[in-house]
């Protein structure tokens, strides 16, 4: 049975739907993402299945400035945009009671921009909002749409689309 749910409905329903923030340890019991791959530090504050705001602290000790750029370090803006999706999946995963048995996929990254470039000593601010949330069967898609600030200034933004799925039975 395919549901799609209107997530700005959700509150209406539920006004106190608001929560956070979430410390590193509490993300990393809603995220599989571990380093140096684990890339939102802090979560500001949820609204569940709406939005979230979350923090990554980019510092010079990043594994990828080391090579993205020597001299001019540099975070790549795919990253950047893999921390919003993360936000996101943290987001998603909240509402799922067996967040284990499950893995995310991106299933596109439509009008990615970026607006300047992201270095040590910067901190993300990311704000990601839920635009829609189906679910099919036993897996969710949803489509998100997500901004980066760093000192109050837009440095990226992008629509993402994922799909949540059951775990292969073989895997950990």
């Amino acid at each position: 049975m395919n549901q799609t749910t209107n997530p700005a409905s959700t509150q209406a329903e539920n006004p106190s739907a608001s929560s956070g923030p979430l410390d590193i340890n509490q993300i990393q019991a809603i995220l599989p993402h571990r380093y140096p791959l684990l890339l939102i530090d802090r979560v500001l504050e949820i609204e569940r299945k709406k939005k979230i705001v979350a923090i990554k602290n980019v510092t010079i000790n990043e594994p990828f400035f080391a090579g993205h750029f020597p001299g001019f370090p540099v975070m790549p803006g795919v990253l950047i945009v893999e921390a919003m999706a993360q936000a996101g999946g943290a987001l998603l995963l909240t509402e799922v009671e067996d967040r284990r048995g499950k893995v995310i996929f991106f299933t596109g990254i439509e009008r990615a921009k970026f607006r300047r470039p992201v270095v040590p000593g910067d901190q993300l601010r990311l704000e990601v909002e839920m635009l829609v949330w189906k679910e099919i069967g036993t897996a969710i898609a949803v489509r998100i749409g997500g901004q980066a600030f760093v000192d109050g200034k837009r440095v990226c933004e992008a629509t993402l689309s994922c799909q949540l799925v059951d775990r292969p039975k073989d895997q950990p």
